[in-house]
Formats: C-alpha cells, sequence, structure tokens
C-alpha cells in the first residue's frame, strides 16, 4: 500500500472512531447522574449493623453506642469518605470525615464517644436504628452507594431476615456477607 493510501486509511479510522465516542449516549458515560440509583461499583459498602443494641434500652451512652453500623472498604486502596453521609428512614444522618484505609471497616455508633480509626460516634442521645428501618450510604455528591433494609423490608414483621433467632436480644443484620440475623426481641418503633 502506498504511503499516501495508508495516511488517508488511518484518517479515515481515526475519524470513525471519534463519531463513534461522540455518538455514545450519555448513560454509557460510566457514570450516575441520578441520586437514587447506585453509582459505579463502590468498594466500600455497608457490613453488619447492630440495630437494636442488647440489653435493657435505657437510654444511656452504653446502650446508644451498642447500636451501630459498619462501613467496610473492600478495596486495596484507601477511600476519603469526607462528606459521605449515613442515613436511616427518618432522615437522621451522620456525616463522614475520614479516610477509610483499603481492607478496612469503622463502625458507626449512635452514643457519644471519642473517634478513633476503627469506631466513630454520632454523638446522639437517642436511638436512630429501628426494628424496620433502611440504612442508606451515601458520597459527597448525594450518590447512593450502599443501602441495607431489615424487617418489614424482608417479608419479615418481627426484624428478622430470614435468619435465625439465637435467643439473645438484639438485632444484627449482616448485609451483603453471607451472616444472618440474630435478633431476638425487636424494640418497636422509638
Amino acid at each position: 500500500m502506498s504511503r499516501s493510501a495508508r495516511r488517508i486509511t488511518a484518517t479515515v479510522l481515526a475519524s470513525g472512531a471519534l463519531l463513534a465516542a461522540a455518538a455514545l449516549p450519555a448513560s454509557a458515560d460510566g457514570r450516575d447522574h441520578g441520586h437514587n440509583r447506585p453509582a459505579q461499583r463502590s468498594a466500600v459498602v455497608l457490613g453488619a449493623i447492630q440495630y437494636d443494641s442488647p440489653g435493657r434500652d435505657n437510654g444511656s451512652n452504653r446502650s446508644l453506642n451498642a447500636e451501630w453500623v459498619t462501613v467496610t472498604n473492600t478495596g486495596r486502596h484507601s477511600v476519603n469518605l469526607r462528606g459521605w453521609t449515613l442515613r436511616d428512614e427518618s432522615d437522621r444522618t451522620y456525616r463522614f470525615d475520614l479516610r477509610l484505609p483499603g481492607r478496612s471497616s469503622v463502625r458507626v455508633h449512635t452514643g457519644v464517644g471519642r473517634d478513633t480509626t476503627r469506631d466513630v460516634y454520632q454523638d446522639r442521645r437517642n436511638y436512630v436504628w429501628d426494628s424496620r428501618d433502611t440504612a442508606t450510604l451515601r458520597d459527597n455528591r448525594g450518590r447512593k452507594i450502599d443501602s441495607e433494609s431489615w424487617g418489614r423490608h424482608h417479608g419479615g414483621s418481627n426484624g428478622h431476615h430470614g435468619g435465625m433467632n439465637n435467643g439473645h436480644h438484639g438485632g444484627i443484620f449482616n448485609g451483603h456477607h453471607g451472616g444472618s440475623n440474630h435478633g431476638g426481641g425487636p424494640r418497636g418503633n422509638r
């Protein structure tokens, strides 16, 4: 093939590639344009959730802090969670201000406490997670990253997620990670 024929062929191929890229619909750009659809699969997910603190619900800080949600970074690289939110169905919201290292987790406790690398505190004086609720994790742009529901959302009216009741008071929901709910007595509406 002559030199000019190769140039023309290369120009035609390059033009075709540009046209094909420009013709892609906006939804195929790999970004989530809606706030209620999950964004691209995130390495950060919700893990185990202790939605009903064990023992008597006496409103003490110890009881409040026995209610928690685990947020896990399943990836190898750290993720900046600054501005991310964790919210329940009643719009009670916790805003993160931390960097979560790769392959690590942080527990978000309801009560008052001193934040560490493994535990952070919402500094609330009332319970957040009900026996029938949804935890929603959103990134700093408001995009839904993950959510977990328990209670009526999973076909049960007793706060169980198809798991087993092992006689303990308190509900643990293990989300995506193959666990079971070990709830024994829903607290009811608070």
